[in-house]
């Protein structure tokens, strides 16, 4: 607050609109001043004390809602002197910060800066979609969102309570949920409640979180959840959680039916496929560890995939894997009929080719960044399995990695934790943005 005002006072007077360019600098010093300033409590706390490098790793995980983190010995179990309940509020507290402030730069400001996703649902989606914003005025668009998010928060709280969590664990998991960022208040994260009724209630908020809150809102107005079901990206988004949860609770109960009877497939499968696709992060007992490797390995491809556009989740969002498949299948019927019209939809609406360039473009640069934050890794000391994970579960704001990273980011050199402190922001704001500030075009 008081850097805050130290900024606004000198300027307060002057009134000038935001321009495209300014709009881009505020976004990314969003998050960056927000992980230094965040992890001041971090820093001056008897317990946990962090450095500074630890400290920005954990306030960025949390405020990306990525849920990576380097703190142990949570809870009494496993720690004589655990981590105090306010500061095990705070972490939870950055998730829920983090998560809005998400959801309002994705669906309330992105669209005007031309950035993000949201601007493909102009394309699709008739009524006030079409415009610009959700509402005329971008307070209202941002305050109604509010009120969306506040009160799955507040669903989700009381359906933890109901399933057998005390109410401080309840709160704090719901924040971790909903924002898709989980921070768990335990070190077996939900693995210590060792619940099915948790798991379940766990996995299906961390579905609804997946989904684009404008339609929440569109919902909201219309009083009818057909805008929800009658979505093309929230329909192939299901689809493919269906085939991947069907694979893996599967896979579990083939694999061993004495380690993974039928039941604890079911919803030990359900939850932690929900968890990871969606880039949630919490996790059950012994996962991943102690399951096949084969599903550890499917859910971490899958953490790429994310949910829609518009929700907390991170990833490279559904609506643009679905146009990817469109394209790819549109290629090959030109290879039939290379003289044919054939236009990519979204429902029945064609999508513009610049608007497939710009998916293209956004898919390479992902890619390429996730190449080079594991290949710096990897010149780092890290092997290549952890580097592959780690890096996997920060820039898809996932928050659970493979090899030495499985249970804890600790073990990382220091040079390694900054380098994936960057990477959280990066795909935190899709590439885009970062980059942008870069070039010499945009300064001039």
């Amino acid at each position: 607050l008081g850097l805050g005002l130290l900024c606004w006072l000198p300027v307060c007077r002057f009134k000038v609109d935001l321009r495209n360019r300014d709009g881009f600098i505020v976004v990314v010093a969003f998050w960056f001043l927000l992980s230094l300033l965040g992890a001041l409590p971090f820093m001056l706390s008897d317990n946990p004390h962090l450095s500074l490098v630890d400290a920005v790793f954990e306030t960025a995980s949390g405020l990306t809602t990525t849920g990576a983190s380097i703190l142990s010995g949570l809870d009494a179990i496993t720690n004589p002197n655990p981590v105090p309940k306010a500061m095990l509020y705070y972490r939870a507290q950055l998730n829920f910060l983090g998560g809005m402030g998400i959801v309002v730069l994705a669906v309330a400001l992105l669209p005007m800066l031309g950035i993000g996703g949201m601007q493909l649902y102009k394309a699709e989606t008739p009524g006030p979609m079409k415009d610009e914003k959700l509402t005329p005025r971008i307070t209202e668009t941002a305050k109604n969102l509010w009120y969306i998010y506040v009160g799955l928060n507040v669903i989700c709280t009381l359906s933890f309570w109901i399933a057998g969590m005390d109410f401080f664990d309840a709160i704090c998991h719901s924040f971790a949920t909903i924002a898709l960022g989980g921070f768990s208040t335990h070190d077996a994260s939900i693995g210590y409640f060792n619940s099915p009724a948790i798991e379940l209630t766990a996995g299906f908020f961390s579905i609804a979180a997946a989904v684009n809150f404008a339609l929440y809102f569109l919902a909201w107005r219309s009083r009818s959840i057909k805008a929800i079901f009658r979505d093309a990206e929230f329909q192939f988004c299901m689809w493919v959680f269906s085939g991947i949860i069907v694979v893996a609770c599967g896979y579990l109960y083939l694999y061993d039916s004495n380690k993974f009877p039928l039941w604890e497939a079911i919803y030990h499968g359900f939850f932690q496929t929900a968890s990871i696709i969606t880039d949630n992060g919490l996790v059950t007992i012994g996962y991943p560890a102690d399951w096949p490797l084969f599903v550890p390995l499917l859910l971490l491809m899958g953490s790429f995939f994310g949910g829609c556009v518009g929700s907390t989740c991170g990833g490279i969002k559904a609506i643009r894997f679905l146009l990817l498949y469109k394209q790819s299948v549109r290629e090959a019927r030109l290879l039939i009929r290379p003289t044919a019209q054939i236009a990519v939809k979204l429902g029945h609406q064609p999508v513009p080719d610049r608007v497939m360039q710009a998916v293209w473009g956004f898919y390479y640069l992902y890619i390429f960044s996730y190449c080079f934050f594991s290949l710096t890794l990897v010149a780092l000391g890290v092997d290549i399995v952890t580097a592959f994970g780690s890096v996997a579960g920060c820039m898809n704001n996932m928050g659970v990695g493979l090899g030495e990273t499985a249970g804890n980011f600790a073990p990382l050199s220091d040079a390694s934790t900054w380098v994936l402190s960057l990477s959280m922001i990066v795909g935190r704001l899709e590439v885009f943005p970062l980059l942008l500030i870069f070039l010499r075009d945009f300064w001039k």
